[in-house]
C-alpha cells in the first residue's frame, strides 16, 4: 500500500506500482468499442499508461491533452489513457477535444487498478484509480514508474517523455 494525498488529505491505495525492471503485469481493459484488450495487444511497442481518476476533472483533462501533443509523435510507442470513466465518455472526451494521438481505456470490468497497484482503498474515491505513469517498452518491462504524490497535481511529463 501507498500513501499519496488530495487537497492534502491522506489516500491510500490498494497495492505497489510494479518495479522498474520488472516484467510488466498483464492486464485486461475496454476500449471504445467495447472490446477487451491486454499487454499483448500493444506487443512490440512501447507503452505509456497515462493512469487517472476521471477525465471529467481539471487534471486529468489536463495530462490526456499533454501527452497527446508530447507522446503522440514517438516513433513505436502507443499512450493509453486509463481511467474507471466508460469507454463512451472516455471516446466523447477525446472526440471533443480532437485527441487522436492516445487510446482512451477503461477499468470498468477488470481488476486492473488492484494488479497495478493504483485503486484508491478509501474515502470517498475509493474504487477510483491514483494518478500515476508507468512506461513500459517493447519487451513488455517496465521501464519508469511516477505514483504522484498528490492526485490534485499534475505527472512529470519530462522526466517520463525523457525515458523514450
Amino acid at each position: 500500500m501507498a500513501t499519496i494525498s488530495f487537497q492534502g488529505k491522506p489516500l491510500n491505495t490498494s497495492g505497489e506500482l510494479p518495479a522498474v525492471g520488472s516484467a510488466a503485469p498483464d492486464f485486461l481493459l475496454t476500449n471504445a468499442k467495447l472490446a477487451d484488450v491486454t499487454l499483448a495487444t500493444y506487443a512490440g511497442k512501447r507503452k505509456v499508461l497515462n493512469i487517472l481518476p476521471s477525465l471529467d476533472t481539471p487534471t486529468c483533462a489536463t495530462s490526456t491533452r499533454v501527452f497527446n501533443e508530447k507522446a503522440g509523435h514517438l516513433h513505436n510507442t502507443v499512450v493509453l489513457v486509463i481511467s474507471a470513466d466508460l469507454p463512451f465518455a472516455q471516446c466523447r472526451f477525446c472526440e471533443v477535444e480532437g485527441l487522436k494521438d492516445v487510446i482512451p481505456l477503461s477499468t470498468f470490468r477488470s481488476d486492473f487498478a488492484e494488479v497495478y497497484g493504483v485503486k484508491l482503498a478509501d474515502t470517498f474515491l475509493a474504487g477510483l484509480t491514483a494518478r500515476a505513469v508507468i512506461i513500459i517498452d517493447e519487451h513488455d518491462k517496465v521501464i519508469y514508474t511516477q505514483l504522484v504524490d498528490e492526485l490534485a497535481h499534475e505527472p512529470d511529463y519530462e522526466s517520463a517523455l525523457a525515458i523514450l
